[in-house]
């Protein structure tokens, strides 16, 4: 069965420590807890389409070294279609390093290792998987040049085209907009693509108009516990966030996107993905670890 949503992104292994604080510079603390487990925002959000409802094809590099192989093995245990998920000789696989606080909040230093070899060529080579694809997801944890070939590719085919700008550290090219039907920074990613400090849903509306404005087709920043704003060219809308009590908000992002891209092709209205995104993201945060954290869609029964 073709898959009906590609993520074009990365793969990581996450390294996760936790204390009671992060670090400031030249600071040595005490841990609490240490762990590893796959994740990478490409994969991440692959894993949250599959487990939420949707049928998912990941393209992607990891290394020739036992992350590479743990890596393509918790895609493939999740029903992805892993064709394009290539071994790249002579280079590390993707590494986070990600320390979490007793406040959930994280810092992460990221190794690109394969996922700085993605290529467009490497993409187009699983070109049947786009062409077979209704909705595309990409994020910044691969090579730029990469991941405007995949939104240009993309527009060309006529699909619905995410971009989940993430990282981001400042603006995306201009010509990256046209391509792209939903963009989904969060709060920092929206000051970083547009200037705008994003503090409420009002500062958050501004950036969202000013991203419209550069030719972003809507845009969805998602904002923590208040929960995410939609902003189109017709007007926005809020979405609350569902109450709970956070223990971990990596891959809480990853899983929105992925809710939100299962929901689309499963059919659901623009409105209901998104609120179907947070309820998932809601669960996740009560979760430790990156894929561990994100939730089957039976969980999400009313």
């Amino acid at each position: 069965m073709n898959a009906k949503v590609v993520v074009v992104g990365s793969l990581n292994m996450d390294l996760v420590a936790r204390a009671q604080r992060l670090p400031r510079a030249g600071e040595t603390l005490p841990g609490e807890s240490f762990f590893t487990v796959p994740g990478g925002k490409g994969a991440n959000q692959a894993v949250a389409v599959a487990r939420l409802g949707g049928s998912v094809a990941m393209i992607g590099n990891v290394g020739d070294d036992d992350y590479g192989r743990q890596l393509h093995r918790a895609l493939y245990v999740e029903g992805i279609d892993c064709q394009g998920v290539i071994t790249c000789q002579g280079v590390s696989s993707g590494v986070a390093l990600i320390t979490v606080d007793a406040a959930s909040q994280n810092c992460i230093v990221i190794i690109p290792g394969g996922n700085g070899l993605l290529t467009p060529q490497s993409v187009q080579r699983f070109d049947a998987l786009l062409q077979a694809a209704e909705v595309i997801i990409c994020q910044l944890e691969v090579p730029t040049d990469t991941v405007a070939w995949t939104l240009a590719r993309g527009r060309e085919l006529g699909k619905q085209v995410i971009l989940n700008p993430a990282p981001a550290t400042g603006p995306l090219p201009a010509d990256w907009f046209a391509h792209i039907d939903y963009l989904t920074p969060n709060e920092s990613e929206a000051e970083a693509l547009t200037g705008v400090a994003v503090a409420d849903l009002d500062s958050a509306r501004r950036a969202g108009e000013r991203l419209l404005q550069l030719g972003a087709g809507k845009v969805i920043i998602t904002l923590g516990a208040q929960g995410a704003l939609l902003v189109t060219p017709e007007g926005h809308q809020h979405f609350p966030a569902p109450l709970v009590q956070p223990l971990d908000t990596t891959a809480a992002g990853d899983t929105f996107i992925g809710g939100f891209a299962a929901g689309l092709v499963r059919g659901l209205e623009e409105g209901e993905a998104i609120t179907f995104g947070q309820r998932a993201a809601a669960l996740s945060v009560t979760r430790a670890g990156a894929q561990p954290s994100i939730p089957y869609l039976a969980e999400l029964a009313p």
